[in-house]
């Protein structure tokens, strides 16, 4: 999390208690340690002939017992997420790539396998989304530094005046655009921050209180659906639809924005009939105070300037023939060379997030080029099964799984296999969109999962303030759910009938 950035007291907090939290158990961690290890291990010894897929080598072997071993890690996360997605790349370099140990790849080449390339492992740390996601996180460091975050926050803020249903409406859209660039534990953090003085004002009896508490995570978790970078699991799913070697679907940033972002809006104005009904107000007029500095000198200027001119091309990808790759190193450069980032911004960058994602590029390279995947679609017969099923039914497990374990090691973990599954099927899932379809639906039922405090930071920020007890985010978090994926859905299916996606 950077350093600067406003509400950061909060997150530092947040990792405090959860790192005592942990500490108390110890034993537990252990116990999951030797779990996760002990499958992994079995599965790496196992006779190939005991997974019952015909032609199966020691390398395809090896995968799945590195991807069982990741998955576990992830989901019990007795380390970090990110360290999991470090070990596992650590793992595949050191027993299945050309570049592993001799005594591990002494067997004949047929018994074997295919050897993974080293260069395309290790050349997952710098893919070209892992530098949309730098981009990114460069323009938030140096909002931050600028106060262009707090400018903006009362300027868009202003125009709900001081009505208490149309405040409560000002947050969860004002957040819910905030993390459609900014990543959504940062735009938690800095909302919850201008929040504070004005959950003051309220009566400490009141429902109101709740539900502008509320406001912030279901806004931040909500918005990330509008953009590429607004949550990781977005951009794993375009790192698949767009991959030149593999489907070149060429999906932009702007093209994914144009349903993106209406579908997000909209959900937050039924997030603000949900909340303002479950939660009403007893104080009718709510005054904002935000407070923080707004810089005005050349630098400042260039920010503005720099930001501006990213976002259009983002949004204008298509047109000016500029990938939304390349347009994030425009404020990498231009920010960098004029003194504005420097050494200690850089460092500011919340590295564990791109290292979580390109273990997940990681996998999906590993399944995909030793063979693995082709062996798995031979033995399921994806192609058999019902297309609405198959599409919905990945949703609703994605959705299912994000709640207990990170969003992004959710994604890391079903977008490969379904990826895979939907090329299999494509015939099959071609009247509904395709896999654009099943994997864009991934990366929603995961921005949707927000049932439980542990299920995204943003959520365990806010149940932080002490304000909200569980019942009421389970509540919350189920509704918007299930709407969500209601509506997501029936507009995923309208647009692949229509071959607009």
């Amino acid at each position: 999390m950077f350093k600067s950035f406003k509400g950061n007291d909060l997150v530092e907090e947040h990792h405090k208690r959860k790192y005592k939290l942990k500490a108390l158990t110890n034993d537990t961690r252990v116990i999951k340690l030797v779990i996760a290890f002990g499958i992994g291990l079995l599965l790496w010894f196992l006779p190939t002939e005991a997974f019952g897929i015909e032609g199966l080598t020691i390398i395809e072997q090896r995968v799945i017992s590195v991807f069982c071993f990741a998955t576990l890690m992830w989901f019990f996360e007795a380390i970090p997420a990110w360290t999991t997605s470090v070990s596992l790349i650590v793992i595949l370099l050191f027993t299945c790539s050309d570049s592993s140990l001799a005594w591990l790849m002494s067997d004949s080449p047929e018994t074997l396998g295919t050897a993974l390339s080293h260069k395309k492992i290790m050349a997952c740390f710098a893919d070209p989304i892992i530098m949309l996601f730098i981009g990114g996180f460069i323009l938030a460091i140096a909002a931050t530094k600028t106060g262009l975050d707090v400018l903006l926050a009362k300027v868009l803020l202003k125009p709900f005046g001081t009505k208490a249903e149309n405040v409560l409406l000002g947050f969860l859209l004002v957040t819910g655009l905030f993390s459609m660039f900014l990543s959504n534990t940062a735009t938690a953090a800095m909302m919850l921050t201008f929040l504070t003085p004005v959950l003051k004002t309220l009566p400490a009896d009141g429902k109101g209180k709740i539900g502008l508490a509320l406001a912030i995570p279901v806004g931040a978790n909500i918005g990330g659906i509008g953009t590429p970078i607004g949550t990781p699991p977005n951009s794993i799913a375009l790192k698949f639809l767009n991959n030149p070697e593999g489907l070149n679907y060429n999906i932009g940033f702007g093209e994914w924005m144009t349903f993106m972002f209406p579908l997000a809006i909209g959900l937050l104005i039924i997030a603000w009939f949900v909340l303002k009904t479950m939660f009403p107000f007893t104080q009718k007029n709510i005054e904002l105070n935000i407070e923080g500095e707004t810089k005005k000198d050349w630098r400042s200027i260039i920010v503005y300037v720099v930001f501006a001119i990213t976002v259009l091309l983002w949004c204008l990808d298509k047109y000016t023939g500029v990938n939304s790759m390349v347009v994030a190193m425009l404020p990498v450069g231009v920010l960098c060379v004029c003194g504005i980032i420097g050494r200690q911004e850089l460092e500011e960058i919340n590295w564990s997030v791109l290292w979580m994602v390109a273990g997940g590029f990681a996998l999906g390279e590993a399944l995909q080029d030793s063979g693995l995947a082709h062996h798995i679609i031979k033995t399921i017969p994806f192609d058999t099964w019902s297309p609405i099923l198959m599409i919905i039914g990945s949703g609703l497990i994605c959705y299912a799984m994000a709640n207990f374990i990170s969003h992004t090691a959710t994604a890391n973990l079903l977008i490969p296999i379904l990826g895979l599954a939907g090329v299999s099927a494509e015939n099959t899932l071609a009247p509904y969109g395709g896999v654009s379809t099943l994997l864009i639906g991934v990366a929603l039922g995961s921005s949707l999962a927000m049932v439980l405090p542990i299920s995204t930071p943003p959520n365990a920020l806010a149940h932080a303030t002490g304000l909200i007890e569980q019942k009421y985010m389970m509540r919350v978090g189920v509704f918007m759910g299930l709407i969500g994926l209601i509506l997501g859905y029936t507009m995923l299916i309208f647009l692949g009938k229509n071959d607009m996606i």
